[in-house]
């Protein structure tokens, strides 16, 4: 989703690289609008979870319904991997060459 998301807007992202943003501002930038979403996703995520817990502590024999270890573990786990498949796109972003970018329509 990302990949296209900067495939998309490459004419912006070359345009902030030709006007001095530089490599470091372009990754944050991406980072940045990725993290967001991937919070909102959780956090969404956490409170179905805990909603629906009495409903699911009936299919699942030995765990509690809030047990720490899932409720913690789980948002960490989506939240790393949602780090590194955010990684490689702003990573692409931010080596983009402006003229390239501005010339590609």
């Amino acid at each position: 989703m990302l990949v296209t998301y900067t495939n998309q807007r490459t004419r912006e992202i070359g345009i902030r690289i030709a006007l001095e943003a530089g490599p470091g501002k372009v990754y944050g930038m991406v980072m940045r609008q990725a993290g967001w979403k991937i919070g909102a996703g959780l956090l969404l995520g956490m409170v179905a979870a805990l909603l629906s817990a009495r409903f699911l502590s009936t299919l699942i024999f030995g765990l509690s319904p809030y047990d720490p270890f899932t409720l913690v573990g789980g948002p960490v786990f989506l939240l790393a991997v949602g780090g590194l498949a955010s990684w490689l796109p702003a990573r692409r972003a931010a080596r983009l060459d402006s003229v390239e970018a501005l010339r590609a329509d």
